[in-house]
């Protein structure tokens, strides 16, 4: 029975993290847009800016992962950037309506947000 609780309390808690680092991400995105509508930028810098604000997310959800848990905290980490990751997959695949939509760019990021996530996970 502990165990399930303790699966149950794992699962919420990861839920709760995946929803603090989308909020971490609609900030800095909406920073992000901020400087982007008052400067102008190119393209190369704004998926720069896109791609830095997954690292940073997934790297805050590894940490907090990697606090909480205590022990296995890379895996922990990395867990918390996969499910990122995966969710911001199927977002993308939702609202685009099709499999290329994700662009060349999908295995760097989800290889990106997997080590950033593990990487937070270390650190804590």
């Amino acid at each position: 029975m502990s165990k399930k609780f303790s699966l149950t309390s794992q699962a919420v808690f990861l839920f709760k993290n995946l929803l603090f680092s989308y909020a971490i991400t609609a900030i800095l995105l909406f920073i992000t847009a901020f400087v982007l509508y008052r400067f102008h930028p190119g393209a190369k810098t704004v998926s720069l800016c896109i791609t830095c604000i997954y690292v940073i997310a997934t790297f805050l959800a590894g940490f907090l992962a990697g606090k909480k848990e205590g022990v296995r905290k890379f895996l922990w980490g990395m867990v918390s950037g996969i499910l990122y990751f995966i969710i911001l997959a199927l977002l993308s695949l939702i609202f685009k309506q099709d499999s290329a939509s994700m662009g060349g760019n999908f295995f760097s990021v989800m290889i990106l947000c997997t080590a950033s996530g593990m990487l937070g996970g270390m650190v804590s």
